[in-house]
């Protein structure tokens, strides 16, 4: 860890329990069995897994995040035909496997990821997770969590589950060096004559812009330009885009402009969680964002019922800079203030 980076006790034993897991020399010990690091958001986990994971000798080891994967299973599953010859071709011959904010709030997913951990731990890949859930609280719908009891089982009975939890957000205290946190929260004063889609409902297409291929549809964006993105949050989120196509959104553009975005909790769930997904997929990738929004950060994500990871995603833009509401006229056609 560097030097000027001062752990606090769950850090220090979460640490501790990760480089237990190399043996002198930097190897994964074999057969030993992995950790999953849990606590609520901003609490160091990716980091302390990442500082492992660049510390181990050997290129025998993969890193994933959630969507990342899924994306990448799904692409492979395509090529494949078989979901579980995509597996073996994700884990290829790696003898640990990382894995960044692992949760499970799909029946679907669940199902998949039981499938992953099969494989996994049949073949004794030592495996690293993060999470802001206990194992028990995974897939925690009443109508499936039953049915996701035994994989549970099987993630205690392969790894040590420590708690990384605590009262401070570190990501409060700012001073991140990364792309992502360079970018900007803006409140933008605005009126339903500038704004036509009053919050909540679906605005019309804008008159100017340009339609970009995402997956096998095509979404309209104000702005493109060379590794750039301007978009509203009702053409990019108020549509049935998935985490895959953010993925690849985000291979794209580095520089992201998310436009008149209204409090969560006045639009329908699914784009909510939709911009949930966005935020993580851009904060692993580590773009630069601008967020345009009607309403300061603590009302934007304020009273939203039954949105999982809400609280992280506030966590991921509370990182970003947020200097005085603007006006939005500025911005109708694209341009932003620098």
């Amino acid at each position: 860890m560097e030097d000027n980076v001062t752990l606090d006790a769950d850090q220090l034993r979460a640490r501790a329990r990760l480089l237990a897991l190399l043996d002198r020399r930097g190897h994964p010990v074999k057969r030993h069995r992995g950790s999953y690091l849990y606590g609520r958001p901003g609490r160091g986990k990716t980091m302390l897994m990442d500082h492992f994971f660049a510390g181990v000798a050997s290129n025998r080891k993969r890193r994933f995040h959630f969507h990342n994967f899924f994306a990448e299973l799904h692409t492979a599953a395509h090529e494949s035909g078989s979901i579980d010859k995509a597996i073996d071709t994700l884990l290829g011959n790696a003898e640990l496997v990382c894995f960044d904010e692992f949760h499970v709030h799909d029946i679907g997913d669940a199902m998949l990821i039981a499938r992953m951990l099969d494989a996994l731990f049949a073949r004794h890949i030592m495996l690293v997770v993060t999470s802001n859930y206990p194992p028990e609280q995974l897939l925690p719908n009443p109508l499936f969590h039953d049915r996701f009891l035994p994989t549970i089982a099987r993630i205690v009975a392969h790894l040590d589950v420590v708690s990384v939890d605590g009262p401070l957000d570190y990501r409060t205290r700012g001073g991140a060096d990364t792309a992502f946190a360079a970018g900007r929260y803006l409140v933008c004063d605005t009126t339903d004559a500038e704004n036509p889609a009053a919050p909540g409902r679906r605005a019309a297409a804008p008159d100017v812009g340009v339609d970009i291929p995402v997956g096998t549809r095509t979404i309209r964006a104000r702005a493109v330009d060379d590794d750039a993105l301007v978009i509203d949050f009702t053409a990019l989120c108020g549509t049935a885009t998935a985490a895959s196509d953010y993925v690849e959104l985000a291979r794209r553009f580095h520089h992201w402009t998310l436009r008149d975005v209204a409090p969560l909790r006045e639009v329908p769930p699914d784009w909510a969680m939709r911009l949930v997904n966005l935020i993580d997929v851009l904060y692993d990738a580590d773009r630069e964002l601008t967020l345009m929004a009607h309403v300061p950060l603590s009302d934007l994500v304020a009273d939203v019922p039954a949105i999982p990871d809400i609280a992280r995603t506030a966590s991921r833009l509370g990182e970003l800079h947020q200097p005085e509401s603007v006006a939005i006229g500025a911005h109708r056609t694209g341009a932003y203030v620098g």
